[in-house]
C-alpha cells in the first residue's frame, strides 16, 4: 500500500515529532523531518527507512532563525515540494518562575519557538500547499493553551497563542481546501521537563511521579487519527490527558 504523501514534521529528533514519523512512517507516508539535532534525524531515518521503506529527506534548522526557515525551505527538492501534512511540533517550555522573577532569556526563547517558529514555518510552506490547493496543518498546543496554572505565565501565554493561531489560520486558508487542527495534550513524558528544568533530569522526573502520565505514541495517535479522516471531515481541536489528570495543575497522585 502505498500514499505517495509526504508529511514535514518539526521537532522530529525526540518525543512527539519522533513519534509522529514512525506512524506516518508506518501508514506508507514519505516525511520530511525537521530538527537542530542531525545526528538524531540520521539515526532515525535509517531506523524507519529499513523498517517501513519510505522515502526521508531531512531538513538541518532552527525554526526561530527566520533565514533558516526560508533557505531550506526554498530548497527542498522538486519532487518534496507537494507537501500534505505540515505537524508544528517544535515547541519548549524554559524556567518556571514566577512573573516577577522570570528570566526573559527563558521568555524569549519560548516566544521565538513557540509562536514565532510556527508563524516562520507556515508562512514558507503554506505557499505550496496553496499551489496544490490541498494540504492539512497540524499545531501541537498544550493544555497550558487552555488553562493557566502557577509560574505557568510565559509558556502558557504562547501555547494560548498557538490556540488562537490554529483558529484563524482555519478561517484564513479555508478557502485552498487546507484542513487545520489543534491538539492541545496534558502531561506527556518527554524531553519537556528536562528542558524546562535547564538539565535538570532529577526535578523533571519528579513531574511524572505517581501516576500514569501520557506517552509521546498516545499524542502521535491522535494527531494520525486527526489527519487520517475523509477529506470532508475535519477535526478541529483535540485535547488530549492523562485520565489522572483533571486540569492543567490537578493531578491524582498514588
Amino acid at each position: 500500500m502505498t500514499h505517495n504523501k509526504t508529511v514535514f514534521i518539526t521537532g522530529a529528533s525526540s518525543g512527539i515529532g519522533e513519534a509522529t514519523a514512525e506512524i506516518f512512517a508506518a501508514n506508507h507516508f514519505n516525511l520530511i523531518l525537521n530538527a537542530r539535532r542531525s545526528d538524531r534525524l540520521e539515526k532515525i531515518k535509517a531506523e524507519l527507512e529499513k523498517k517501513y521503506s519510505v522515502k526521508i529527506l531531512l531538513s538541518i534548522f532552527d525554526v526561530r532563525k527566520l533565514d533558516e526557515v526560508k533557505n531550506a525551505i526554498k530548497n527542498i527538492p522538486t519532487g518534496w515540494q507537494k507537501i500534505d501534512v505540515l505537524i508544528n511540533n517544535a515547541g519548549l517550555a524554559s524556567g518556571m518562575s514566577t512573573i516577577d522573577e522570570g528570566d526573559t532569556d527563558d521568555w524569549d526563547k519560548m516566544i521565538d519557538t513557540n509562536i514565532k517558529g510556527l508563524l516562520y514555518v507556515t508562512r514558507n510552506i503554506v505557499p505550496l500547499m496553496i499551489k496544490n490547493n490541498s494540504g492539512h496543518i497540524v499545531n501541537i498546543g498544550s493544555i497550558a493553551g487552555k488553562e493557566v496554572y502557577a509560574n505557568g505565565n510565559v509558556y502558557c501565554s504562547t501555547k494560548f497563542a498557538v490556540d488562537a493561531l490554529t483558529k484563524s489560520m482555519r478561517i484564513d486558508l479555508l478557502k485552498h481546501d487546507i484542513k487545520v487542527t489543534g491538539i492541545h495534550p496534558g502531561a506527556v513524558e518527554t524531553e519537556f521537563s528536562i528542558v524546562r528544568f535547564h538539565g535538570d533530569v532529577e526535578r523533571a522526573k519528579k513531574v511524572y511521579d505517581g501516576f500514569d502520565n501520557l506517552v509521546a505514541a498516545d499524542i502521535a495517535d491522535a494527531i494520525w487519527y486527526a489527519v487520517s479522516r475523509p477529506k470532508h471531515v475535519n477535526i478541529n481541536e483535540l485535547t488530549i490527558m492523562p485520565t489522572a489528570q483533571a486540569q492543567a495543575g490537578i493531578i491524582q497522585r498514588k
